[in-house]
């Protein structure tokens, strides 16, 4: 089985939104005042979490390549930065799904947040008003049989909408790194990921990780 939870760097990353960062505990107003009831979130829980979040009213922002690719340098960005593992994701043209860790640093709903917050600023037309409904949709993912459920979800969900024919066909998801290992913008947690490690002399095993455990 490959590995899903090898260990990262601790990176202190550039960025121009660095200052927002340190403020990303404060709640933004990202969507209309008539909200559904607030999600019960899952922290702390040693396990991959899937993860969903939607653009603006279900409006199709990311439907160009370069924001679609711009989101996925962000999504690497945030990863590095609070120490996360990307199992899978896919961006859509007017939503995301990602199989995230929890993160070494902060809590998940912070990591979702500076990601939202920082695409937002990058992507946001002028004249919009808002770039992501401000909730995300997210539950966690303790077994394997579960983990496997959701990957294939995640990577056939652009053939299910018709985008495209075949799951590799479509570029910005995590599909090419686990079936040939091709190396992409977001660093995913696949068995392509683990020989590299080892290569560099880094052999990571999913032993060494606690989220292995409960996966």
């Amino acid at each position: 089985m490959a590995d899903l939870f090898g260990g990262i760097p601790k990176l202190e990353l550039p960025h121009s939104s660095r200052a927002f960062c340190e403020r990303v505990g404060c709640d933004l107003e990202l969507e209309s005042p008539a909200m559904r009831p607030k999600p019960e979130r899952y922290q702390s829980q040693r396990c991959l979490h899937f993860i969903t979040f939607s653009c603006y009213q279900r409006l199709p922002f990311l439907n160009s390549a370069t924001a679609r690719e711009t989101f996925e340098s962000e999504l690497e960005r945030v990863r590095q930065w609070y120490g996360c593992y990307i199992a899978g994701y896919v961006v859509m043209p007017e939503h995301v799904h990602l199989l995230i860790s929890e993160p070494e640093r902060k809590t998940l709903s912070v990591v979702i947040q500076m990601l939202k917050q920082i695409t937002s600023h990058t992507l946001k037309l002028a004249g919009t008003l808002h770039f992501w409904q401000k909730r995300y949709y997210g539950f966690p993912v303790w077994s394997e049989q579960k983990r496997i459920e959701k990957l294939r979800y995640i990577h056939r969900n652009p053939v299910k909408r018709g985008l495209v024919e075949r799951p590799e066909y479509w570029r910005w998801s995590s599909f090419r790194q686990w079936a040939d290992g091709e190396k992409g913008t977001v660093e995913v947690e696949c068995a392509a990921t683990a020989r590299r490690r080892e290569q560099m002399g880094n052999p990571i095993t999913l032993k060494s990780h606690p989220v292995a455990r409960t996966a």
